[in-house]
């Protein structure tokens, strides 16, 4: 299952270690190290080999809400606002950089171009919340907060022009996080775009590409609240559930704990700190880029030009 939708096809184009914040005006360097674990070694495998190497040099912008709770209409106008803007550049010959936008959602249901409304256990007319269908790939998911979105605004003619090339580099960021920040070792499943421990999916991942720019993205449960995945077949996949990355450390921590062992667990917002920052890491890593944090002018805050 490609969770892509797929636009002017003539051209192929398409759809814990206890870690402080590090939340700074700052850019990260190339390739950022990841940090020591403390979190026993639980879940699945995962090898962490380099998907490509890139040329050295390319710049990304880096728009950090992570503890924001942003209406996902407005974050879906910037993104649409940022794919026109990089078109009109590359039409210029001007540059064009990637840009990654980081944020949590007000709770939201979104469906891609081409969901079924069978796999939604409530009535459109009597919705628990607002329902958005985008032009994303993919069945029905559910946004909130505790859930860290990661929007990148990708240019893959700096990368690869190879959609199924990127869908495993995103899901290769999640992989990288993970393992880092908390020791999780999640995984791939065959036939499924995403990241999963055992029959739990963590993260979901839906992109769009048009003339190579790619938007959308990835989402991923840290601390949300599961429930309102219970009103709709996430992504269309039934007998399979949904996890979180603190669901997945309790579970570790009871296992340690009747073994007479020991093991810390963050507080809820310290765990959405050190999954925002181990994400824009391997972004680092497996994207090659040099990342720059900037702030949101106002205009952009009110969903105007950036």
């Amino acid at each position: 299952m490609v969770l892509a939708a797929i636009s002017n096809p003539t051209s192929i184009t398409s759809c814990p270690s206890r870690r402080l914040s590090r939340r700074k005006s700052q850019s990260y360097p190339r390739p950022v190290p990841t940090m020591s674990n403390q979190v026993p070694k639980s879940a699945l495998s995962v090898s962490v080999n380099s998907i490509a190497d890139y040329p050295d040099g390319r710049t990304c912008e880096c728009f950090d809400l992570h503890n924001e709770l942003v209406p996902y209409g407005k974050a879906w106008a910037w993104q649409k606002e940022l794919v026109r803007q990089k078109k009109a550049s590359i039409q210029s010959d001007g540059d064009c950089p990637d840009t990654l936008i980081v944020l949590q959602h007000q709770p939201v249901y979104t469906m891609g171009t081409g969901s079924s409304e069978e796999y939604l256990n409530f009535d459109m007319k009597n919705a628990p919340f607002d329902v958005h269908r985008t032009e994303r790939g993919g069945e029905v998911t559910y946004h909130g907060p505790g859930q860290l979105v990661m929007y990148p605004i990708i240019n893959l003619r700096n990368h690869k022009m190879d959609l199924h090339w990127y869908l495993r580099s995103l899901e290769e960021v999640v992989l990288r996080a993970l393992l880092s920040a908390f020791s999780i070792k999640a995984s791939r499943l065959e036939g499924f775009t995403g990241i999963w421990v055992g029959d739990e999916k963590l993260a979901a991942i839906g992109i769009r590409v048009s003339q190579w720019i790619a938007y959308h993205g990835l989402a991923l449960n840290v601390t949300a609240d599961l429930t309102p995945f219970q009103w709709i077949i996430p992504c269309g996949i039934r007998n399979r559930r949904v996890g979180s990355i603190k669901g997945i450390l309790r579970e570790a921590s009871l296992s340690v704990n009747c073994g007479a062992g020991d093991i810390f667990v963050p507080r809820e917002r310290d765990l959405v700190d050190i999954a925002s920052d181990a994400l824009i890491e391997a972004f680092v890593e497996v994207f090659q880029l040099e990342v720059h944090r900037k702030p949101l002018t106002d205009a952009f805050l009110r969903g105007k030009s950036l």
